[in-house]
């Protein structure tokens, strides 16, 4: 018998695909449009996230049977609080620069009702192990679509990979530049990552048809 279980495996996987907390809850909106303009920040948004819900759950999950109902959600947001506040510290200790430039966005991991909505929908209710498979499973989920949303958008907008010319210099017309090539500006403003977002859920729901059916 494998480490997972098929109901286990499902945790993990359904947030990639048919259950994405973006593409198909449409959860977690703002982060997506705000720090993907870039694939370096995103990639660490990514993994902020996936460090709050896979030890958030686990801290959840071991607390349930002594939360008190009535300040259930309280007890969530301190939990969730203090596991933001190490990442920012560990951030601005090892990453100062991209600590400033996701500020108020690693603080907003708080509030993100993705994490909220998983603390209160499973990790209340199982145990230890299947709410944090549910935990990193969703954060991944998530996380992917910040990765992808963030490498069209610096790619095209920038010509750039993690800050690195990949098109060419666009000054001294080499690589695609040579040939007429333009970065999209229009790539790096907010509303872009809503379209890049939208052709996702688009290429996704085009490949599965149940998911058109459901909705």
């Amino acid at each position: 018998m494998g480490l997972l279980s098929k109901k286990d495996s499902k945790l993990i996987l359904d947030p990639f695909a048919d259950n994405n907390p973006i593409t198909i809850q449409v959860l977690g909106i703002c982060s997506a449009l705000a720090i993907t303009a870039q694939l370096k920040p995103s990639i660490v948004m990514a993994i902020s996230v996936l460090f709050v819900m896979g030890v958030g759950n686990i801290v959840i999950s071991l607390m349930r049977n002594i939360i008190p109902s009535k300040i259930r959600i309280i007890v969530q947001l301190v939990v969730v609080a203090t596991l933001v506040i190490i990442v920012d510290q560990v951030l601005k200790a090892f990453a100062y620069e991209l600590s400033k430039e996701l500020s108020v966005f690693i603080g907003l991991i708080i509030t993100n009702c993705i994490i909220m909505g998983r603390f209160e929908a499973f990790a209340l209710g199982n145990g230890v192990w299947r709410s944090f498979l549910d935990g990193i499973g969703n954060a991944a989920g998530y996380g992917v679509i910040l990765i992808i949303v963030g490498f069209f958008r610096e790619l095209l907008g920038s010509g750039t990979l993690f800050g690195f010319k990949v098109l060419g210099d666009p000054v001294a017309k080499t690589g695609l530049y040579a040939i007429g090539y333009e970065n999209n500006g229009f790539m790096v403003l907010p509303p872009m990552a809503l379209i890049v977002v939208g052709i996702i859920i688009w290429v996704q729901r085009s490949k599965n048809k149940d998911l058109i059916e459901e909705n």
